[in-house]
């Protein structure tokens, strides 16, 4: 085996630290089960922000519709689940299968022309969806959304209870599979020709590397993720409506990915934790206003920094 490939293989193995992060969250539906919706909640929208971190700080692809892939993902899930079979993890699968045609498609328009070209694509993609789930109310329940959505145990043994438990449990081992699977994708050679792509494209068609080709294996993939964040969310919750097409959780998912920080894995999962953790704390303290001071929060994050915010808010803790 080469150095190069003695390094990249070096740094694809996760961290000690990574281990006992990972551990602790597995551990949280047990030490904290009142909260087990609400982390699940956090999980998916965290495994959704991972996924488009991969094409927007992996590979430079700007998307303001990342919410089609969701939103498949969620009906596919609901309806196979309704009318095929319960299991959740085939569910699961076909949510994903499903998402990754989808992606494949969507990605022969968006990756051409202009970043404004693709903000525009992705986001009329979503629309026509959400659209379309709108108009096939006899299958999708229109406005009213598709109900009574009925999920098998997990593995044939673990019931979805009310708590939320089993629910946040299924999301944690999911992600925690993507999370590993993404590691070796972005630390392969793939997917540092994905960054010289995303840094210099003229430079990276010049030195050999098939841009066109590796742009859209990178958005299939991000497509079928989304497609499993998505799919989660209807099994966990039972239900799917028309706001999983929703330009809000595209917005909301980029905002995340502002908070935590793009190009590195970690920062969908912080960025997840911070926003719906602030966005639960601000709306039980101030129903009304707390998009204002959550719009507050973004605002000197940009000015600030992360690393000046975080040393203001310790300082104030300790005053």
């Amino acid at each position: 085996m080469s150095s190069a490939a003695k390094s990249l293989a070096a740094l694809a193995k996760p961290r000690w630290w990574e281990f006992a992060v990972w551990a602790v969250l597995l551990c949280l539906p047990f030490w904290i089960p009142s909260h087990a919706l609400l982390i699940s909640e956090i999980t998916i929208i965290a495994l959704f922000a991972m996924s488009l971190d991969l094409i927007l700080g992996y590979s430079g692809i700007v998307s303001l519709g990342h919410a089609a892939f969701f939103g498949m993902g969620a009906y596919t899930a609901a309806l196979f689940a309704k009318h095929i079979n319960p299991d959740p993890l085939l569910g699961l699968a076909v949510a994903g299968a499903v998402t990754a045609v989808l992606g494949a498609v969507c990605s022969l328009s968006v990756l051409r022309g202009s970043d404004l070209t693709r903000l525009m694509v992705t986001l009329g993609v979503a629309l026509l969806l959400q659209e379309l789930a709108n108009k096939l109310d006899f299958i999708t329940g229109g406005a009213d959304g598709l109900q009574g959505v009925v999920m098998g145990p997990v593995l044939g043994r673990f019931e979805f209870d009310l708590l939320g438990q089993t629910a946040a449990w299924y999301a944690l081992c999911v992600t925690l599979l993507v999370f590993l699977l993404l590691r070796q994708v972005v630390q392969s050679p793939f997917g540092f020709s994905l960054k010289t792509i995303r840094d210099n494209p003229l430079r990276a068609q010049a030195i050999g590397i098939s841009v066109h080709a590796r742009l859209m294996a990178v958005y299939t993939l991000a497509a079928a993720l989304a497609g499993l964040a998505g799919g989660l969310q209807a099994q966990t919750t039972g239900f799917a409506s028309l706001d999983v097409f929703g330009f809000d959780r595209s917005a909301d998912v980029l905002l995340i990915l502002v908070i935590g920080g793009t190009g590195w894995l970690w920062g969908g999962i912080v960025g997840a934790v911070v926003f719906k953790t602030l966005h639960s704390l601000i709306s039980a303290w101030t129903p009304q206003y707390w998009m204002f001071w959550l719009g507050l929060f973004l605002v000197l994050l940009m000015l600030l920094g992360r690393e000046r915010l975080l040393r203001l808010w310790t300082w104030g803790r300790r005053a």
